[in-house]
């Protein structure tokens, strides 16, 4: 009690003695005061023992003070991690930087800043010498991104196979934590990644998140050793260098991504908008999976014989199916009969799928967009004249906005936006659409005078978008026949069967002349200039903030600073990952090219042109991230014009 301030005194005396006895033991008990094990090594930066959340490791290890080797090869890192046991979380910077393993480097970008926090930034590289990739596989780029996706897949199986991928839990706040290691998972379409890629010369690098294990809020180090010296490596070994693959499946794997490639890009020369390979799968398991259904259960594709087209692609050779002509198609049948399936199925036919989907060979043209009502989204300054003018009130339609689009001038707003993103083929459901949007029957007409409708509907302009702009139409429309004089051609899903019924619908609609609309002409739409400082990705006092939300039955949300942009009805999205994506494209375009000279559709081909040549990567700027795969330039377009604070003026 000599030192005063009762048991604070008392234990002042023991630590002097420990000192000068250089007892380990009591030293030990110091550390505990001091760190106060986990709760104590995280306020106070160090310390070991049982304090609050410490390491069942710590009594013993204590006067070890977090000892690191200075060797940067795996056994190193093992050493490291072991000397980190019972230090506060914190301590895990040791870690940072890159290490040696054996054939491949192991790189530490970003250390979590506690157990609760996002998980910890890790990548793989290995050189060719190791991975050992034949040429086949990554000479070209279509090779090696369709390479890349199957090391993810393998990646992300063998990691789930040894439950690898999960977090200790339970236990509360004493409890074990994290040792998960976790890549982006991919579903069933194959898309250009950042979580692998693959340079010309063969060399593969893998990028994905560990949590790193902790007892409370101190480091568990002999967990961690083993998580990052024994797991990662059977992981990597696995999934990663050739000899460990199913060598016939990667080959099929990436012959199956060439061939769709070839497929989408010889449609233009057979003037079609779409093809659907005979023997296609488009049912899907559920209305929440996009896996296909038993073949035995589904109805295979096979094209009415007036409609057939043959492709020859580089591997598969000669391929069969219904191609759908550039122009207006019109989809018809009787409920519960497959319209909107084979709908769906084109979509999604933007993206190459993986083998045994049964949709590989069903394309359609990369800038198709999906059209629909969508009431309650924002609008800014959107030309929607050619399809809604003369609003009560005097209001300005040449320039329309709103915080509240109803349904009718939300449909007019997204043909206009996709028009100024480059789109070349709509695709249109009318269970999604706005009935005054889409028809006008005679009765209406004889009952509304013209002058006082200030709606004209799609049908008046479906035939002059693609007569003088070069827009084809897909639409799917079972109860109405106001379509018939416009279309192309007409097909008919009777069972999951597509019938050819355009000679039939043609008949029809020369017999009832008396309730056609005039066809009009399609006016251009007006160039927006979007004003950079009205994108604010920052939160507070951060700089910035690409927080995914997550999905909702329909769709995704991503936040963008303070505000969250609502893709919900985006419904070409795939993954959560092309979100992110376009939330760091957001802010490449702002930082980039909006300077207040370009157009909304001049920056659009922009970010298309640098994403073709430099990749997804680019996006990364420069900070090593695997969670970002890439989004059309529609989708982005799609999110920057439901960004509610946005702001534009017209060029």
């Amino acid at each position: 009690r000599r030192g005063g301030g009762g048991v604070r005194g008392f234990f002042s005396q023991i630590c002097l003695f420990a000192e000068k006895s250089s007892l380990p033991t009591l030293m030990a008990y110091r550390g505990m005061r001091r760190g106060g094990g986990g709760g104590g090594g995280y306020y106070r930066g160090r310390g070991s023992g049982r304090g609050r959340g410490g390491s069942h490791y710590g009594d013993q290890r204590a006067w070890q003070g977090g000892a690191s080797s200075d060797r940067r090869d795996i056994e190193g890192l093992a050493e490291t991690l072991k000397g980190l046991d019972g230090a506060g979380y914190k301590a895990y910077n040791a870690i940072l930087g890159t290490w040696q393993f054996r054939g491949y480097k192991f790189i530490v970008d970003r250390v979590q800043t506690d157990p609760y926090a996002p998980p910890s930034l890790c990548r793989v590289q290995m050189p060719n010498a190791t991975a050992q990739f034949p040429i086949w596989a990554t000479e070209t780029l279509s090779q090696r991104i369709a390479s890349a996706d199957y090391v993810t897949r393998m990646f992300s199986k063998a990691a789930r196979a040894g439950g690898h991928h999960e977090d200790a839990e339970g236990g509360g706040w004493h409890g074990a934590k994290g040792g998960g290691i976790n890549i982006e998972t991919p579903g069933q379409h194959v898309l250009e990644r950042t979580s692998c890629l693959i340079n010309p010369a063969g060399d593969l690098e893998l990028r994905f998140t560990v949590s790193l294990p902790a007892r409370g809020r101190s480091i568990e180090g002999y967990r961690c050793s083993h998580v990052l010296t024994e797991s990662l490596p059977q992981i990597v070994e696995k999934s990663v260098p050739f000899k460990s693959q199913d060598q016939a499946q990667v080959q099929r794997h990436v012959q199956c991504y060439e061939d769709q490639e070839s497929l989408r890009s010889q449609l233009g020369s057979q003037n079609l908008v779409a093809f659907v390979a005979n023997g296609s799968i488009l049912p899907r398991q559920s209305g929440i999976s996009d896996r296909p259904m038993d073949a035995t259960k589904a109805v295979a594709f096979q094209s009415p014989s007036s409609l057939e087209t043959t492709f020859v692609l580089p591997h598969k050779g000669a391929v069969k199916g219904m191609g759908l002509r550039k122009g207006v198609t019109v989809i018809v049948g009787g409920g519960f009969n497959g319209k909107t399936t084979l709908l769906t199925a084109l979509q999604l036919g933007v993206y190459n799928k993986i083998p045994g989907d049964g949709r590989e060979y069903v394309v359609a043209d990369a800038t198709a967009v999906n059209i629909r009502a969508e009431d309650g989204r924002s609008v800014a300054v959107v030309n929607i004249q050619p399809f809604i003018d003369n609003l009560p009130f005097g209001l300005d339609t040449t320039s329309f906005s709103s915080p509240d689009a109803s349904g009718s001038t939300s449909q007019a707003a997204n043909i206009m936006e996709a028009v100024e993103a480059g789109c070349s083929c709509l695709l249109i459901d009318e269970d999604t659409s706005a009935t005054n949007f889409m028809i006008r029957d005679r009765k209406m007409q004889m009952l509304v005078a013209a002058e006082k409708e200030p709606i004209t509907p799609f049908v008046c302009k479906v035939g002059s978008l693609y007569r003088d702009h070069g827009i084809s139409t897909v639409l799917v429309m079972g109860g109405s026949g106001d379509y018939f004089h416009v279309a192309d051609v007409v097909v008919m899903m009777d069972a999951y069967r597509p019938i050819d019924v355009t000679g039939r619908a043609k008949e029809i609609a020369s017999q009832h002349s008396e309730a056609t609309l005039p066809d009009l002409t399609f006016e251009c739409t007006t160039k927006r200039i979007p004003i950079a400082v009205s994108l604010d990705p920052s939160r507070g006092w951060k700089e910035k903030v690409n927080k995914v939300k997550g999905k909702t039955q329909f769709g995704f949300q991503v936040q963008f600073g303070t505000e969250e942009i609502d893709l919900s009805y985006v419904e070409q999205l795939v993954e959560r990952s092309q979100t992110k994506s376009i939330g760091e494209a957001l802010i490449y375009l702002k930082e980039k090219y909006m300077d207040g000279r370009r157009s909304v559709s001049d920056c659009l081909v922009k970010l298309q042109d640098d994403l073709d040549v430099q990749g997804i990567d680019l996006l990364c700027q420069g900070r090593p991230s695997g969670d970002l795969s890439r989004a059309r330039v529609q989708e982005v377009a799609a999110a920057l014009n439901r960004y509610r604070p946005l702001q534009v003026k017209k060029l």
